[in-house]
């Protein structure tokens, strides 16, 4: 989505239905490990939480992070919580595609971050190899690109549960058409590196994370998250329909003893340095 086109994010709304994504990011922020005088470029920041705990670091240096969004709504809530912070000197944020960087990139960084935005950023196929060759090309030689996103088999049972309920209404193939995701495993991104050329995969993992609906429910992570693929259906009555024919089969296949839900997720990440 480029910043003239509608914003399908709500900063609030993530906060209600998706505020584990940052909580759940500890491992790919120790395989990123902030240092004082880093120079970091945030592919998809959203609302900047975690780059408030990067900002934090780079304060005791001479670093610096520059966050990039598709959505204004999430690069306003960022803004205001690296100014209540103090650290707007050291964190920096702008509206942009990711898949819109600019060529030649104005400056380089050591590190270019990335947290749970690649699987939305990568969806249409003719953006992926453009992306990567982006990054090398942003990358100081030696620099790292250190990245979580989903992986085959993430949520693989609300998909299930929403092309079965469009494909009934739409059919299967405009089913497909509206899946805003794309989720790869490990072979993909060792062949995508080689295809572009210039890094190299340092480590790269596929780790299954079950993950607890947050206060929303399943209803919220639905209309949120899969916001594209339910409004592939036109008739607004119809469309809600589809909703709670989603949400009664997730609730019961997502159902955890008790009380509560369960979303399977599949975390896809890596470190490829620019050689």
């Amino acid at each position: 989505m480029s910043a003239s086109k509608q914003d399908n994010w709500s900063s609030e709304a993530y906060q209600n239905s998706a505020s584990f994504v940052p909580k759940l990011a500890t491992k790919v922020m120790q395989w990123l490990d902030p240092q004082p005088d880093d120079t970091i470029l945030d592919l998809g920041c959203g609302d900047g939480i975690l780059d408030l705990q990067i900002g934090h670091i780079l304060s005791q240096g001479s670093g610096s992070l520059h966050g990039i969004d598709a959505s204004p709504s999430m690069i306003e809530t960022a803004r205001k919580a690296t100014a209540s912070a103090n650290l707007q000197e050291k964190c920096t944020f702008a509206v942009l595609d990711a898949t819109a960087l600019p060529s030649p990139p104005p400056r380089t960084y050591n590190k270019i971050f990335s947290n749970a935005a690649l699987h939305w950023i990568l969806c249409p196929p003719s953006s992926r190899a453009p992306l990567f060759t982006s990054v090398r090309d942003a990358l100081a030689p030696g620099g790292q690109f250190v990245f979580e996103m989903g992986g085959l088999g993430n949520v693989s049972e609300v998909r299930a549960a929403i092309l079965s309920v469009l494909a009934r209404r739409i059919g299967i193939a405009k089913a497909r058409e509206a899946d805003p995701w794309f989720f790869p495993d490990e072979t993909w991104v060792k062949e995508i590196v080689q295809t572009v050329g210039g890094m190299e995969v340092v480590r790269v993992e596929r780790e299954w994370r079950p993950t607890d609906a947050d206060k929303g429910g399943i209803e919220g992570w639905v209309r949120l998250m899969a916001k594209a693929f339910i409004e592939a259906v036109e008739d607004g009555k119809e469309r809600e329909e589809c909703v709670r024919e989603v949400v009664e089969v997730l609730e019961v296949v997502c159902g955890k003893p008790g009380w509560g839900w369960m979303f399977s997720y599949v975390r896809l990440r890596a470190v490829i340095k620019r050689l």
